[in-house]
């Protein structure tokens, strides 16, 4: 687990620049650091050291020298790959998992992505025909940004290596400020720096002569091919976990009171656990963390977190994801991540088991509400356009949306509000909607079911550009790698294969996997219904510290030249009053503005 910066250009003095953008992910490899730089390109690496410690460094190089390689992530099948590769004559000088790739690149071309099981942010260097192959994982487990400005390509894991370069213009791209409101993070491959982009997930990037093009390499699909029992997830499961533990350093787990971390908690082969929790009780899993870890004999470490540590660090927090996000379990993330860095480098977390098998109760929304669906569907047409004038109001929110077809108001699981509602307190024309966001998707599923549609908008959105951002960013912080067994690519194979009546069913989710989990979990936790990392921001926000603290940036000078202060205000007030108001809107409102004024007035 590393970092990686780069560009291109044939301009002098190369070092400078590149020693601007290594330092500003320099939490990201503590271990140690290598450049390459040439008349074309300047290449930086900082390394945190977990497999083949003492050669493992890079940039590397092939035989002859003319491919170099920066890689930031783990191949869990290097070790099998390397041998193939010994097979048709390549020579290795190390035990790292980034020779292979190097190696599969000369052997495979653009397909190594294909190859490779694990997470990754590739970048490949051919000095021949001075041009630059980029990749990133499957699921956009690592990150990768990438921009060309003043005709410097340049490419890094955080943005804010990227604006250390003295090429780049830093302007706010507000275009997705509405988009960002409901969603609660930044759902498109453009971000919040104009001329500065995300690399899709499962995608490849090919830089020549001034040139850019991409080009996808995975998309998830759904088969139903295949018959596949429990016996044959705790199989692949296992299997996962086990290649998740190759390390040359201590391995540890995140554990909730959940199915997922339960499961991995009980199948590794580890000592230690890691929880967080709060002083409302309600809100915290640590007593059920603590519970199974005693039965399994394996150690909790576990930290309250207070609703000042909480507020506290939100600045630092929205630092470091380069973005702003306003998922309040990311910042849980955070402490949780800097608890279990005191002891090891490597924890396991559970990301990804929800999307792949459909555990989140909106997947039961058509089951719940087949009733109402046998009513004709232009009378319920009629019905949710009549109750759209109140807003997302309990009781009613399932009327509208059973009176749409599902791309026309399903953007995840988490919407914070509508497009229509965001567009009321925001000030700006152009706004980019969400529809437009999710457009491509939903024509890739056309002729999907709702549950697959579904599932594969919570994985392209939620996970890629939400969840797995926040894992990345949250333990990078403190040089802690994540893995995510549930990930993995031989996990994907079975869990696309799953017949619906496996998924859900009234009342259950995960149906096979929770089948599965009981006969490895030594507790009730294979049944528990998901609570999505709780926390009790929804309480906190009456506090009288977040009130003032949240009040006094909506009446910053700055904020009014993206929202509309009085509608804003007036939401707040309604909220603190105890009247009804939706408090993740006013989270990730405040969330922007602290995010906007550490990266443009501060």
């Amino acid at each position: 687990m590393c970092g990686i910066v780069g560009f291109v250009n044939t301009k002098n003095d190369k070092e400078k620049s590149l020693e601007r953008m290594m330092t500003k992910i320099a939490h990201r490899g503590p271990d140690g650091k290598g450049e390459y730089v040439d008349d074309s390109v300047a290449l930086g690496h900082v390394r945190l050291a977990i497999i083949d410690i003492e050669s493992g460094t890079q940039p590397q190089f092939n035989e002859d020298g003319n491919l170099i390689i920066i890689f930031n992530g783990e191949i869990y099948n290097y070790l099998e790959l390397k041998q193939e590769l010994i097979k048709k004559g390549h020579t290795f000088v190390n035990n790292s998992d980034t020779e292979v790739i190097i190696h599969g690149y000369e052997e495979w071309g653009y397909n190594i992505p294909k190859y490779l099981r694990g997470m990754f942010a590739i970048a490949i260097w051919d000095k021949r025909n001075k041009s630059l192959f980029l990749a990133r994982d499957k699921a956009g487990i690592k990150p990768l940004y990438y921009s060309i400005f003043n005709g410097t390509f340049m490419f890094a894991s955080e943005i804010k290596a990227l604006l250390a370069h003295e090429d780049t213009v830093k302007e706010l791209n507000d275009s997705i400020l509405v988009p960002y409101l409901c969603f609660g993070f930044n759902a498109g491959n453009e971000t919040f720096f104009k001329g500065i982009y995300n690399l899709e997930a499962g995608s490849y990037l090919i830089y020549h002569d001034g040139n850019i093009k991409t080009d996808k390499y995975f998309t998830l699909e759904f088969c139903n091919k295949k018959e596949i029992t429990k016996e044959m997830i705790n199989k692949c499961l296992k299997d996962s976990i086990n290649h998740h533990l190759i390390s040359d350093v201590q391995v540890g787990s995140f554990l909730s009171s959940g199915v997922d971390s339960s499961y991995i908690a009980s199948c590794a082969n580890i000592s230690t656990t890691y929880t967080v929790g709060y002083n409302e009780t309600n809100f915290s899993e640590i007593n059920e963390a603590k519970n199974l870890a005693n039965i399994l004999n394996k150690e909790n470490k576990s930290l309250i977190i207070t609703k000042k540590d909480y507020f506290d660090v939100v600045p630092k927090f929205l630092y470091y994801m380069d973005e702003p996000l306003a998922d309040p379990s990311s910042i849980g993330v955070y402490f949780l991540a800097h608890l279990a860095s005191k002891d090891v480098k490597v924890v396991l977390s559970g990301e990804g088991a929800d999307e792949l098998f459909a555990g989140y109760l909106s997947y039961l929304d058509d089951l719940n509400c087949a009733w109402y669906d046998k009513i004709p569907f232009k009378i319920r047409k009629l019905a949710s356009k009549a109750v759209s004038r109140f807003g997302d109001l309990r009781g009613l929110n399932f009327i509208y949306r059973r009176g749409k077809k599902l791309d026309e108001y399903y953007i995840g699981l988490g919407r914070i509000c509508r497009d229509e509602e965001a567009k009321k307190l925001v000030i700006l024309d152009n706004q980019v909607s969400t529809s437009s966001i999710t457009k491509n998707t939903y024509e890739l599923y056309h002729d999907k079911s709702d549950l697959e549609k579904r599932q594969a908008i919570d994985f392209n959105f939620y996970l890629g550009h939400n969840f797995l951002p926040a894992m990345d960013r949250n333990c990078m912080i403190f040089g802690l790698e994540a893995r995510t067994p549930f990930l993995d690519d031989k996990v994907y194979e079975i869990a696309k294969s799953l017949k619906e009546t496996q998924k859900v069913s009234q009342g259950k989710t995960k149906i096979l996997f929770r089948d599965a989990a009981e006969m490895v979990i030594p507790s009730d936790a294979y049944k528990k219904k998901k609570l999505g990392f709780p926390l009790p921001l929804k309480e906190w926000l009456f506090d009288d510290m977040f009130y003032e603290n949240i009040k006094r940036v909506f009446q910053e000078d700055y904020t009014s030249k993206f929202f509309d202060q009085k509608k804003i205000l007036k939401l707040l007030n309604n909220y603190y009053k105890g009247q009804k108001a939706n408090y993740k809107l006013i989270w990730a409102i405040y969330c922007f503005l602290v995010w906007y004024k550490i990266y443009f007035i501060e």
